[in-house]
């Protein structure tokens, strides 16, 4: 738990600091993290706790990749190479392919 902590402290910082450098808007955090299960009646204190857990370590880390994948897009949008059972990632959808330098040109020549 104190490493997920120290990890969305750091990411934060980065966040907060980089993004106004690089004219990105913020990600809002409480669109990804929502701790509300532990007010449910039926759940015994321990099951309580791991809700809690669950919630906030799910959330953080579907924040964080939404702060990474802003950064990749802004830095490098190019899909990777394709390669059989890699799952190509939603964000990375209007990204320039693999290898077209026209195209990579093109986009970061402006």
């Amino acid at each position: 738990m104190f490493t997920v902590l120290a990890a969305d402290i750091v990411s934060e910082i980065y966040h907060r600091v980089c993004f106004p450098l690089y004219g990105l808007p913020y990600v809002e955090r409480k669109k990804y993290i929502r701790i509300d299960r532990h007010r449910l009646k039926y759940l015994a204190w321990y099951e309580k706790i791991g809700c809690v857990y669950c919630a906030y370590v799910n959330g953080w880390s579907h924040y964080f990749s939404a702060i990474a994948a802003n950064t990749e897009q802004y830095w490098c949008a190019i899909r990777h190479e394709k390669k059989a059972g890699m799952y190509e990632q939603p964000h990375q959808k209007d990204f320039i392919e693999y290898g077209d330098k026209e195209g990579f040109e093109k986009r970061f020549s402006a």
